[in-house]
């Protein structure tokens, strides 16, 4: 039995080295898929309306129509004055917000509301969960879910839904 095999050039070898090398991650990516499906966390898209939250049972209404069941009353509310120029320490925070649909950085120096109140249905945690709403003229401008218990989270305040 006699196999020939043909040189490649130095190019053609590179291309077919990378199209194998897609072909290997594709393949991975759908492998890994079924598993991912299966522990996907999926977000419930914010219900909630930014505008005109006056009261405490607007603030209410707005993080149920997140998805989440508070306390009646926010167990803290502070002033907040924000930085006149957001440094790097704050582009976690920053793009936490973005990805909500909130732009922090137009309210830099001013002086802002944060209401503080504790999560009654955090998927598979039951005590000390916290969603925060800042505030700004009654209207919602940022706001998170969180946990300093442990080794705590931060998370945006849409509701994540265990599948």
């Amino acid at each position: 039995m006699i196999i020939t095999a043909k040189k490649l050039r130095p190019r053609r070898l590179a291309a077919a080295c990378a199209l194998a090398f897609v072909a290997l991650g594709a393949l991975g990516a759908t492998l890994n898929l079924a598993q991912d499906i299966q522990t996907a966390q999926v977000v419930l898209p914010l219900q909630a309306d930014p505008r005109n939250v006056k009261s405490n049972e607007d603030r209410v209404a707005y993080l149920e129509g997140c998805g989440w069941l508070v306390g009646e009353e926010a167990v803290s509310q502070e002033d907040i004055r924000l930085p006149d120029a957001f440094d790097g320490a704050y582009a976690d925070y920053l793009a936490l917000q973005s990805a909500q649909g909130f732009d922090l950085t137009q309210y830099a120096g001013k002086t802002v509301q944060r209401y503080t109140y504790a999560v009654k249905n955090y998927p598979g945690l039951q005590e000390d969960i916290w969603a925060s709403l800042l505030l700004y003229r009654d209207q919602v401008i940022g706001g998170e879910v969180f946990s300093n218990a442990g080794d705590g989270f931060l998370q945006g305040l849409a509701y994540p839904i265990q599948q």
